[in-house]
C-alpha cells in the first residue's frame, strides 16, 4: 500500500466553505454557539455527507455524533475527529477542519478502493468551546465518561434553557450510551491558533502535548449608589474590585512568567448604567500554563487576592470554577508517527505544545492520541479573521490520512491473538 497517498484539497476546502455559510455573519466570521438552530442546521450538513460515505451512524445522549467506515476485521475504531460548534464570533477552520478532514480521508480511502484492517471513524463532539454551556469539551468528557451525563444534561447555559432541553428541541438527543469508549487511536487536526508555525515558516506541527487550564468565575457583590451624589470614601463599588482583578490577572501572567497567561473574557455589570456604581459583577477568569505546578501557583495567588481586594473594599465574594484541566501529554509513540509522516511526505515540522484546549485531549485518557497542526495567517482564531491557505490544510489532511492509515494496520501477532 502507497504509505504516501494525497486527499483532494480543492474538495475538502469546498466543504470548509460550505460549512461556514451556516451562521455566517455580516462581514465575515461564523456563529454557532452549540445546541442553537445553527447548530442544528451545520450538524445536518455533517450528518448527510456522512451518510453519502456510506458511514455507520451513531448519536449519544449528548448529541455526539460518530460516523464509521467498516475495516476487514471487527475492532475498535480508528478515530478522527474534533468539533463543528463556534464562539460567539468565530471562523470557519477551529474545530471543523478536523472533522471535515475526517470525512475526506474517508472518501479519499472510498474512491481508491482501500479498506483498513482496523476500522475508520469521525467523530464531533458536542459543546467543545464552552461557549454557551460550561465546561468547554462537554462531549467528549461525557463520552470518555469523566463528566456524568446525567449533570451534563441538567447543565445551564445562556438563553436560559439547558442542555437536555436544547439538545430535545434540536432532536440530536440520541440513544447512543456514553461514558464506555471502545477507540484504538484519536487524532485531531486543527490549526494551531497561535503564530509559531507560521512564523518560523512550518508547515506541521507535532503536537506533544495540552497545556493547563483554570476558569474561574467571579461573583462580586457591593452596594449601588449614585455616581455623583455619594462620597468615594464610603462605596462598596463591584465594578472597582472588578478592575483591580482584571489588572492583577496580567500581573500573575507577568510575575510567573514562562507560559503561564491569564485572561478576563467575560464581564456583566449590574445595573450596568452609566451614572450608577454596580452593586454586582459577573466576571471570568482563564488561566493556562503547560506546567502543572505553575498553574497552581497562579490559582493559588488570583485566591489570595481575592479574600484581600474584596475585603478592603468591602464586597461580598464568591466563586465558581468553571473548568479544570492538569496539562495532557500525548502518546509518544502516536507523536513520533506524526512527525514521521510528515517527514515523508515532506512537510517541514516542529514538535510544539498547544496553547488552547481540545476533545484530544479529553480522549487521551482513554486511548492513544496525538494532534497535527498547521499554521493560521497571523496565528488569528476565535476572530472573523481567522484563515489557513489552502496549501497548508492539504498537508494537514495528507499527515492525518498517512498517520490513520498506518494506525489501522493489524500486526499478524494480533491476529492470532484474535483467533485464539
Amino acid at each position: 500500500m502507497d504509505t504516501n497517498l494525497r486527499v483532494n484539497a480543492k474538495r475538502l476546502s469546498n466543504k470548509i466553505s460550505e460549512l461556514a455559510k451556516i451562521g455566517a455573519l455580516p462581514g465575515g466570521g461564523v456563529s454557532r454557539l452549540a445546541l442553537t438552530f445553527d447548530d442544528q442546521q451545520g450538524r445536518n450538513l455533517v450528518l448527510n455527507w456522512m451518510k453519502e460515505l456510506g458511514l455507520s451512524i451513531t448519536i449519544d445522549g449528548i448529541g455526539n455524533v460518530v460516523a464509521t467506515k467498516k475495516g476487514k476485521y471487527n475492532m475498535p475504531p480508528v478515530m478522527m475527529g474534533s468539533h463543528i460548534d463556534t464562539v460567539t464570533v468565530a471562523g470557519p477552520y477551529d474545530g471543523c477542519l478536523g472533522v471535515l478532514a475526517g470525512l475526506e480521508v474517508i472518501e479519499t480511502l472510498n474512491e481508491l478502493n482501500i479498506e483498513t484492517d482496523m476500522p475508520l471513524a469521525v467523530a464531533f463532539f458536542t459543546n467543545e468551546e464552552g461557549s454557551r454551556f460550561q465546561p468547554d469539551m462537554m462531549g467528549s468528557l461525557v463520552y470518555t465518561g469523566e463528566l456524568p451525563l446525567k449533570k451534563a444534561l441538567a447543565t445551564f447555559g445562556i438563553y436560559k434553557s439547558n442542555v437536555e432541553d436544547s439538545l430535545n428541541r434540536i432532536g440530536y438527543n440520541g440513544s447512543a450510551p456514553c461514558g464506555t469508549p471502545n477507540v484504538a487511536a484519536f487524532f485531531e487536526l486543527h490549526i494551531e491558533q497561535g503564530p509559531v508555525l507560521e512564523r518560523e515558516g512550518y508547515t506541521i506541527g507535532v503536537v506533544e502535548s495540552v497545556q493547563g487550564i483554570s476558569w474561574t468565575e467571579i461573583t462580586l457583590e457591593g452596594k449601588s449608589c449614585h455616581a455623583g451624589y455619594y462620597p468615594m470614601d464610603l462605596r462598596n463599588d463591584a465594578g472597582f474590585v472588578c478592575g483591580q482583578i482584571t489588572q492583577y490577572a496580567r500581573i500573575i501572567a507577568k510575575e510567573i512568567g514562562g507560559n503561564q497567561v491569564a485572561t478576563v473574557g467575560h464581564i456583566e455589570y449590574h445595573p450596568n448604567l452609566v451614572n450608577v456604581a454596580p452593586d454586582k459583577v459577573v466576571m471570568t477568569v482563564d488561566m493556562r500554563n503547560p506546567n502543572e505546578e505553575e498553574l497552581q501557583e497562579a490559582e493559588n495567588k488570583l485566591d489570595s487576592y481575592l479574600v484581600k481586594v474584596c475585603r478592603d473594599e468591602g464586597i461580598k465574594l464568591s466563586t465558581k470554577k468553571l473548568a479544570r484541566f492538569q496539562p495532557t501529554f500525548f502518546n509518544k509513540e502516536k507523536v513520533n508517527l506524526v512527525e514521521e509522516k510528515a517527514k515523508e511526505l515532506g512537510y517541514k515540522s516542529r514538535r510544539l505544545h498547544s496553547t488552547a484546549g481540545h476533545d484530544a485531549q479529553i480522549l487521551s485518557k482513554v486511548c492513544p492520541t496525538a494532534m497535527i497542526f498547521i499554521p493560521c495567517v497571523d496565528g488569528i482564531s476565535h476572530n472573523i479573521n481567522e484563515y489557513a491557505y489552502e496549501q497548508d490544510i492539504e498537508a494537514g489532511a495528507n499527515v492525518l490520512l498517512n498517520v490513520v492509515l498506518e494506525s489501522a494496520k493489524v500486526k499478524s501477532s494480533d491476529l492470532q491473538e484474535m483467533s485464539v
